[in-house]
């Protein structure tokens, strides 16, 4: 994969004096992890915050392992609560008293759309609740630069595509619904800020399209606790036979095949992406900056579920179903503004993320429990 003629990709690290030390609020996720050892390998100190209901410790140890050198002195994990204050405080004060959080990327949160339409409550609660009150933590620490995990679900059901970041704003689901109003108040506070001559607030909330893949190693992927509700897992755990085949919503969508298209984006690249904007909010000035992280590539599922029999040398049966309600024909990033604004693009394609993806599952078939 290649950036968009006239972009240029910038090399992780090389920002004007970026920022060290870091506070990743659930860092032991799937993107979380990979966006740790991304972070390890920069040279940046790292304090995790998790609460770990949707992840495992395991993860973190490995990222450990394959940064390699002195990360298990830069990297400090904690067990808590971003609604919690003392986690918060715990997790800012981790450096001791001359030793200050820098920056936070916040990846902690809940993300299962089903579930956010029979927990309400606790989508608001948790994703909401949790945002106001690491925010009001920052402040008190004098914290000001946020990378904010977002999503591309804020666009609903798109009216074109690519959809770029000016499209309409129209979720259909609370857990959409959640990350607009986190990406609201981000902006609330970015405008409290303006012209009044305080310390400014750098933020970025980068709206992701579809997370695939695995670390090359196979030491690190996507651990879904349950029945996956993401397209790759599924297709791993019918391709190590686990499951008898891989339901299919719609065969007459208006795409190339009949099945839905979507922008799948390898989880390194969009790792490597949290530290393109890290250091690039660092360098500017305060600013609020929202992005698409996707690859601009649209892939049906039958064309994925061809690349991961080809990757694996596995079949993996389909089984068409009726369409999902909410379900969309195409969802597709324009990714143009974050290869102008970041010098990022996405550098591997459908074959890596497949492979990489079958290369985990096959290492580690019950996942960090294996």
């Amino acid at each position: 994969m290649t950036c968009p003629a006239g972009f240029t990709l910038m090399p992780s690290g090389q920002a004007k004096s970026p920022p060290q030390r870091l506070l990743v609020t659930g860092g032991a996720g799937f993107i979380g992890s990979h966006t740790c050892l991304v972070l390890l390998e920069a040279g940046r100190e790292l304090v995790v915050l998790d609460d770990f209901s949707n992840s495992c410790g395991e993860s973190l140890r490995r990222v450990v392992e394959l940064a390699g050198g002195d990360a298990a002195e830069r990297l400090l994990v904690l067990e808590g609560d971003v609604r919690e204050a003392k986690d918060l405080e715990q997790a800012f004060e981790a450096f001791g008293p001359g030793g200050s959080i820098e920056a936070v990327v916040h990846f902690a949160g809940l993300k299962a759309v089903g579930e956010s339409v029979a927990e309400p409550l606790r989508y608001w609660d948790v994703n909401v609740g949790g945002t106001v009150r690491l925010l009001e933590a920052m402040a008190a620490h004098g914290c000001r630069t946020l990378v904010f995990s977002s999503s591309a679900t804020v666009y609903g059901m798109p009216e074109r595509v690519p959809i770029p970041e000016t499209a309409p704003i129209q979720p259909i689901n609370p857990y959409g619904q959640t990350k607009v109003a986190e990406e609201h108040l981000l902006a609330d506070l970015r405008a409290a800020d303006d012209g009044r001559g305080r310390s400014g607030w750098r933020l970025a909330c980068l709206r992701y399209f579809n997370p695939v893949g695995a670390h090359p190693s196979g030491r690190i992927g996507e651990d879904p606790l349950g029945v996956p509700s993401n397209l790759f897992p599924l297709i791993s755990q019918v391709a190590l036979g686990r499951r008898d085949c891989l339901p299919v919503f719609g065969d007459d969508w208006p795409t190339a095949d009949g099945t839905g298209e979507r922008d799948f984006i390898h989880v390194m690249d969009l790792a490597e992406g949290h530290l393109a904007a890290l250091d690039h909010l660092h360098q500017g000035e305060p600013q609020l900056l929202t992005l698409n992280l996707g690859s601009g590539q649209g892939h049906t599922v039958r064309q994925v579920v061809a690349a991961y029999e080809e990757a694996s040398g596995q079949s993996v049966p389909v089984r068409v179903e009726a369409r999902r309600e909410g379900d969309a024909a195409r969802s597709v990033a324009d990714p143009d503004a974050a290869a102008r604004s970041l010098g990022w693009c996405c550098r591997r394609g459908l074959v890596e993320m497949c492979r990489d993806s079958w290369h985990w599952q096959r290492q580690n078939p019950e996942g960090y429990r294996t």
